[in-house]
Parts: C-alpha cells; sequence; structure tokens
C-alpha cells in the first residue's frame, strides 16, 4: 500500500477549446460595454441619439413647465398691461408696461387713496365691452371729494391735496364737483387731467362717475418696460393727511 496519497492535480490549464470560448466571452464583454445612467447598449450612434433625446425631453419639459408657471403668475399674481393712452402722464406713458399685483386686495385688502389701480369699466365708464382703464384712486367709500378750494385743489374729507404727481401745466380740474363716495366704490382720475376721462365724465350716470371695488382688477406696482423707465410706482405722500371721513370710516 502506497503510504503517501497522490497529489492533488492544481491550477489545471484550460484546453484549448475552453481557452477560446473564455477569450470570446470576454472579448464580448469588452466590445459590447454595460448600459451606464440608463443608456442602452448598442451601437455608438444608438447611444448618442438616446442621450441626445434624453437631454432634448428634459430641455422641453422644463420649457413646459416655466410656460405653465408663467400663465399662472400671470392669471392669479402678477399680470402686465399696456399703457394705451395718455391720461396717466407724466406718471405712466403710452406704451409703458406696467405690473399689477392681482392679489392686493385679495384676502381683506382694499384699494387706498393715491393707488394706480387696473380696473374693469363695465357698468361704470362704460355700459358694455369690458374696456380696462388705469387711473388713481382719489376718494374711496365714505369720502367726501370736491373741486376746488381757493387755491384750485381738490379736497378729501376737507383735506386739500398738494398734487405734484400732476402732469405739468394741469390744473386739478376745470371741472367744479363735490361728491360724497358710495361705500364700495372708489373716484378716480387720471394724472394728466387735461386730457383724462374719468369719474368727472361720468357725473351723471349711474354710480355718480364712481368704480364698484368688486371690478379692480389689481393694483400697478411696478413699471416694466421699457427699462430706461422702470420705477416703483408708490403712494403719494399727499394722501396721508386725509382724515377719515365724516361717517368715521377708514378709507
Amino acid at each position: 500500500m502506497d503510504s503517501e496519497a497522490a497529489p492533488t492535480e492544481r491550477d489545471r490549464s484550460p484546453s484549448a477549446d475552453e481557452a477560446d470560448r473564455q477569450e470570446r466571452s470576454r472579448s464580448v464583454v469588452r466590445d459590447r460595454p454595460p448600459a451606464a445612467d440608463g443608456q442602452p447598449a448598442g451601437h455608438p450612434w444608438a447611444v448618442a441619439a438616446a442621450r441626445w433625446w434624453q437631454d432634448w425631453r428634459r430641455t422641453l419639459l422644463a420649457a413646459l413647465g416655466g410656460v405653465v408657471v408663467l400663465l399662472l403668475v400671470s392669471h392669479f399674481v402678477v399680470e402686465p398691461f399696456e399703457v394705451p393712452s395718455t391720461s396717466m402722464e407724466n406718471t405712466l406713458r403710452v406704451g409703458d408696461r406696467v405690473l399689477v399685483d392681482k392679489l392686493a386686495y385679495r384676502f381683506g385688502g382694499a384699494p387706498q387713496r393715491g393707488d394706480v389701480i387696473v380696473f374693469d369699466g363695465e357698468g361704470s365708464f362704460r355700459e358694455s365691452g369690458g374696456t380696462d382703464y388705469v387711473k388713481r384712486v382719489i376718494g374711496v367709500g365714505g369720502d367726501r371729494v370736491t373741486c376746488c378750494d381757493r387755491q384750485g385743489r381738490i379736497t378729501v374729507n376737507g383735506q386739500p391735496l398738494d398734487e405734484t404727481y400732476l402732469h405739468p401745466g394741469d390744473v386739478p380740474s376745470r371741472e367744479p364737483f363735490d361728491i360724497v363716495v358710495p361705500e364700495g366704490r372708489l373716484w378716480v382720475m387720471g394724472d394728466h387731467r387735461d386730457d383724462s376721462a374719468d369719474s368727472r365724465d361720468h357725473l351723471g350716470d349711474p354710480g355718480g362717475g364712481t368704480v364698484p371695488v368688486g371690478r379692480v382688477i389689481g393694483r400697478a406696482d411696478w413699471i416694466g418696460w421699457p427699462l430706461g423707465h422702470w420705477t416703483r410706482l408708490r403712494r403719494p405722500a399727499a394722501f396721508a393727511a386725509v382724515p377719515v371721513p365724516a361717517g368715521g370710516r377708514h378709507g
């Protein structure tokens, strides 16, 4: 009996056929690399085409998303309006684009004296047609607005207004008036008083030339275009001294 076990054969060299199969298998792995980042394996032009389409698809989705957001913002939050006439010069000029805050008077807010607003004139300035107007609020519900005092100034609740925003050469008004603004309505005028069809022109109409608050689209906060006229529209200091109307309601 042999005292030693037969040595175990180690590191057996593969046969020629096995070596050929292994080499061909390795070659397939090298020539056809696995997909990376979700890209299909295959001919280089197919991979490039797939990557091009993925890039463009992401760009297209991003662009569509941006358009949707812009439309939603324009419809519900801020909307640009083009100024069509000279009635608000020199504050606003023909062709200016004003950015209108459509949420300014939502959630309990209300137009204030001195605000520049955009409103739908149907039922007040027009019988029908839904034309939008841009004017400055001079009086709110409960205010007594008159023209003019001995110095030719408009007064609100007895307080004369120093209207530094008027078009050069204009007077506050060439037509006298005396009106108490009904609750829920506004007395509005253009800054270019000699070239503005505003509340004064509708004194004989229902509402006495005043505009329903519910017809206000929003407050014009900025001139967005042209860039050289980029300006924030602030409430003039002249209105800060206007007292509470006789009825006790704050405007």
